[in-house]
Parts: structure tokens; sequence; C-alpha cells
């Protein structure tokens, strides 16, 4: 009789602990269940240590392990220990940062100048690395939905100006990257240049010009916002809006004086690769380089750009 009141006890309570454990995983209080591919890939010793509720020391050594592959440049290593120590402890932001970054940037980088590829396979790989890196950054967000800087360091990426033509559509691109950020502002746990971020990005997205505009005026109400970058975008989006604004004028009010005017006209003019909007720009450079009696020769539109990414080039055979 006994046994039966513990066998209808046990049924009694099994419901329950199911629904608090799942209760408790959803709330990140406890990690969750450790896949079967994990348990292989760390090793029979490992795993028990894992299932002994010491996932994040094997985290730790499996990051060691990670180092050791990016020291040998095994990029898919790197990657598929990546995949396994998140697996291990996916609140921790670092692991998904880190994992990114080799991707995206390490491996990227290694792919432009590996010789061993012929120039299509490198091109090809760099794009791979890439991709994969924003991928990891985003399933860290799905796990970390409010956790500011994975959302911050996935604007980063999108909106790098060595990265953004591997993902083909720049105005979605960008759109995504304005994304990101206004949604790492949201949490209220972000760092200032956040919004600001946000803002730089919207700028760049064919259509969105209104909207980043009163972006822009928002943010330019509180002083301490306003950045060259911030003044500038303000600018040109004002003249977007007013073609017929007189634009030399606007920037002098903006940036103080007519020099410091022309100086940041001159800057944002040979900004190219980053690809902001410069609307009314070129008219107010040549105003203030008639009012400033700057010589034809010292021109702005006399001195060469700053070389871009180009991938032609880079990945010329």
């Amino acid at each position: 009789m006994l046994a039966g009141a513990v066998l209808v006890f046990g049924a009694v309570r099994m419901p329950f602990e199911a629904g608090l454990a799942k209760e408790l995983r959803v709330s990140g209080l406890t990690p969750p269940p450790m896949q079967i591919g994990t348990r292989d890939k760390i090793g029979q010793t490992s795993s028990a240590v894992a299932l002994g509720g010491l996932r994040t020391l094997v985290a730790t050594f499996m990051n060691l392990r990670a180092f050791t592959f990016f020291q040998e440049q095994r990029w898919d290593q790197v990657a598929d220990t990546f995949d396994t120590i998140v697996d291990l402890a996916p609140r921790t932001r670092y692991y998904w940062e880190t994992g990114s970054w080799h991707s995206a940037y390490n491996a990227a980088s290694y792919y432009i100048n590996d010789s061993k590829l012929p120039a299509l396979r490198r091109r090809e790989a760099w794009r791979e690395a890439i991709l994969r890196g924003r991928a990891f950054l985003e399933r860290g967000i799905k796990n970390n939905p409010g956790d500011w800087s994975l959302l911050a360091n996935l604007g980063f990426l999108l909106s790098d100006s060595n990265k953004v033509s591997a993902f083909r559509a720049q105005d979605q691109t960008f759109a995504a990257a304005a994304d990101a950020y206004a949604r790492s502002a949201a949490t209220g746990n972000a760092l200032p240049y956040v919004t600001r971020s946000a803002l730089y990005c919207l700028a760049r997205v064919k259509g969105e010009e209104k909207s980043a505009l009163a972006l822009a005026r928002s943010l330019y109400a509180e002083p301490s916002n306003r950045t060259p970058t911030l003044k500038m975008l303000l600018l040109v989006l004002e003249a977007f809006e007013n073609p017929d604004l007189d634009t030399a004028a606007r920037a002098s009010e903006l940036f103080e004086t007519p020099e410091k005017a022309y100086e940041a006209l001159s800057g944002h003019w040979q900004r190219t690769r980053e690809r902001f909007p410069v609307h009314g720009v070129a008219k107010a450079l040549e105003s203030l380089e008639q009012s400033l009696k700057i010589s034809p020769e010292k021109s702005i539109f006399k001195q060469a750009p700053p070389e871009q990414f180009d991938e032609d080039r880079w990945f010329r055979q």
C-alpha cells in the first residue's frame, strides 16, 4: 500500500516539476538540457562535469581550445567550438560576441590575404565568414533578447563599411543595423552612443530621410548628443527636406564659424566609404570656398577621397 501511495504521489508531482523546470529555463534561471551532440563534442569526462552543474567551467576550457584553433587559423574548428561553448553557456555574452568576432573579422580578414586559395574562392569564403558571424550574433540575441550589447554589436557589424558589401542589399542592411541599435537603446541599459548610432544607420537608408530627420532633431535637442557627425547629418537631412536651404549659412550656425563649417563639410565630403548622404554639401562647400577665398588649387573638390574597400581589388587574381 505504501508503494502504491509513493507511485501516486510521484505521478502527481511529475507535471508540476516539469512545468517548474520549463518556467525556470524560460526565465533564464536554469540552462536548457544539454544536447546529445554537445555531449559527444566535449567528451565523456567533460560531459559528466557539465551534467553535474558545472557547464560554465567546461565552457571555459572549451574557450581555451577555441583560442588554440584561432592561433592555428583553423576557422571551421573555431566556429564549431564556439557553437559548443554557447550550448554550454548560452547566457554568457562574451562567448557570443567573441565567436561572432572570430568569424566576421578574424576569419574574414584571413581570407582576404589567403594566397593558397583562388580569388573567387577567397571572396566567397570571406563573405561566408561575415554571414556566419552575423548569424551567430543573431542566435545570441534570440537566447538573450534583453542584452543591449549583443544588439549593439549586431548594429556595428551590419554598418561596418568594410562589411556592407558582403550583405549585398545596402539599404536593407543599414535598416537592419538601425533596428538593432534602436532595440539596444530600448532595453534601457545601452550606452548613450547607441541611439546616435541608430541615427547614423537610418540616415543611410533611402526613403527613411523623414524618420531620420525627426530622430536627428530629437537627439540634437540634448547638447551631449551634438557630435560632429550628428550635426552634419542634421544639416544634410534638412537640405533633403528643403532643397532651397542655405546650407553654407546653416553649416556655419551648426559648427559656430564658417572656417569650422568648411572643415567639417570637407571631412564629410571625403567620407565616401561610409556611404553617408551628402544632400546640399557640395553647394555649401562651393559657397564657403568663395567667401573664405580658398584658391581653386586648394579646393576640396581637387583632392582625391580616401581609398574605399573594393571587393574586386581585394580579390583580384
